[in-house]
């Protein structure tokens, strides 16, 4: 019974979320003052990201950089932030147009925030490529690992010297949107090869082996920074919640029968606001790393595969491999070795 308890409190909205147990529980009132810090958001202007966003504002986060696809999305993000926070509040944003599968351009933003930041505390992983159809970034590689995965280690490597440099003296926060649907990844991952990375799964496949490499990637880096106890790492589940993915995106790979995510199960959603509980505990709150937390503040096992040391070792060795290959004419690629203890081989990327 308290399984299910747990389960529905985890996934659905509403009353659902008091099921939870008191010791999990996490409201945005619970979230600390955060004057004087610096945040990083990728899809920061849209759906839970907003969510987290906003709530970082109100709680009088010194700088915020926002980095997302569209403007429009953003200017209306702005706007949203003006009306409810004020317009002191707003300049406190600073919006900077990525696509996530372009990781020459996402070192070139790390770089911009690392050369006008002197300090960074708060890194959300949140972007991403929901339940849609196989498709190729124009590097051709799968674009769920792309933009979902590959695009925010390279973001979070070249931000490694100035997390490190925060760490110095205060508690750094890096926390990757994942999701349950991470369980849909295949059984026989291995990632192996781009051949493998490049096969078509189908929208669950592909969208839940993106969101395992992202429960992987954090307890990666939580191990490979363990040298450092002030950099926390961390993966999050956000439920299921009413977002652009949930009731357009999931249209395009299931046309008819996506209405039973978008209309029929609406009524039972989360909210961003409910959906965002857990990256802001992760982001602001948690004092553990390598976990996976589902909403409030619940730290899950995850799949056996998302405890798969070896599995995201292989991962990363993929990805630093991917990276170079896919960006050394172009530039010098990602520093991965600016964790402690890294391998010597990925030192490439």
């Amino acid at each position: 019974m308290d399984y299910v308890k747990r389960t529905v409190a985890e996934n659905f909205g509403g009353a659902a979320a008091d099921l939870a147990d008191s010791k999990d529980q996490f409201h945005q009132d619970d979230v600390p003052q955060l004057t004087g810090k610096v945040a990083v958001i990728t899809g920061g202007s849209d759906g839970i990201g907003f969510a987290v966003s906003h709530c970082l504002l109100k709680k009088d986060i010194a700088k915020l950089f926002i980095l997302s696809e569209h403007k429009e999305k953003f200017d209306g993000a702005l706007e949203v932030i003006k009306k409810d926070l004020g317009e002191e509040t707003a300049k406190r944003v600073e919006w900077m147009q990525l696509d996530m599968s372009d990781w020459v351009a996402v070192s070139k933003v790390a770089e911009q925030i690392s050369n006008s930041a002197d300090r960074l505390d708060i890194l959300c992983l949140n972007a991403g490529r929901g339940i849609m159809t196989y498709q190729l970034a124009e590097n051709g590689v799968d674009r769920h690992m792309a933009v979902n995965h590959v695009g925010h280690v390279v973001l979070t490597s070249h931000l490694l010297p100035l997390i490190k440099k925060t760490a110095e003296k205060d508690t750094v926060r890096i926390v990757a949107q994942a999701s349950n649907a991470h369980q849909g990844s295949p059984s026989d991952t291995k990632f192996a090869s781009l051949e493998e990375l490049n096969q078509d799964l189908g929208p669950n496949g592909q969208y839940g082996r993106s969101k395992l490499a992202n429960i992987l990637y954090m307890r990666w880096l939580a191990n490979h920074v363990k040298s450092n106890p002030n950099i926390l790492a961390n993966a999050t589940h956000p439920g299921f919640v009413s977002t652009k993915m949930s009731i357009e995106d999931i249209h395009e790979p299931y046309p008819i029968l996506g209405y039973g995510m978008s209309t029929v199960m609406e009524r039972f959603k989360k909210t961003p606001e409910e959906g965002c509980l857990s990256m802001l505990y992760c982001a602001t709150t948690t004092k553990q790393s390598g976990q996976y937390v589902c909403p409030p503040a619940v730290v899950e096992e995850g799949s056996a595969l998302s405890q798969d040391a070896a599995l995201g070792e292989q991962l990363m060795k993929l990805t630093s491999e991917l990276v170079a290959l896919k960006t050394q004419a172009k530039q010098q690629g990602c520093p991965l070795d600016a964790t402690d203890g890294i391998d010597p081989s990925v030192k490439k990327a």
